[in-house]
């Protein structure tokens, strides 16, 4: 591939789309997949799409778990996806929460953490995929210029899975 070809990407919230919906799951036994989400990601994976999460931890800024606690599960949730046969390209994570922290560029819906991922890996949004469970998801997918935004409810109710 030439180095101006520019890549797809798909970009996932974490929480309510990777794993099941719970108040700020930081432990491995709180997490629990998405029923089908491997399924769904292989897909993508196949149609030679770079895969990426995007997920906003106002946990940390709340200090309902440390980073170090983030970097864990993260780890731990990359190993379960390889065994699968997944690839994720990177995970980017906002750590903040305006209230205590200020305003910052990463925090869905502002698309800081997709704008570092479409230039740190050259991709092209408009023929790139964004799959959420929030409208903010949707809008930082907008905000990004991505050119599919997905709710994950609706691929559940269409049967995608």
């Amino acid at each position: 591939m030439n180095k101006t070809s520019k890549q797809k990407g798909l970009f996932l919230d974490r929480d309510g789309t990777i794993n099941v919906e719970k108040n700020y799951v930081y432990k491995i036994e709180d997490f629990q997949f998405q029923p089908g989400i491997f399924e769904l990601i292989k897909q993508y994976q196949a149609d030679n799409f770079l895969i990426f999460i995007v997920t906003n931890q106002s946990g940390i800024a709340r200090k309902f778990y440390t980073e170090r606690d983030f970097d864990i599960l993260t780890s731990w949730m990359l190993d379960r996806f390889r065994k699968e046969g997944i690839k994720i390209t990177k995970v980017y994570f906002c750590p903040h929460l305006p209230e205590i922290n200020g305003e910052c560029n990463c925090r869905k819906p502002s698309p800081g953490m997709i704008i570092r991922a479409i230039e740190q890996f050259n991709i092209s949004p408009v023929n790139s995929v964004l799959i959420g469970d929030k409208k903010r998801d949707i809008l930082a997918g907008k905000n990004a210029g991505i050119g599919k935004n997905l709710y994950i409810q609706n691929l559940l109710e269409e049967g995608i899975f």
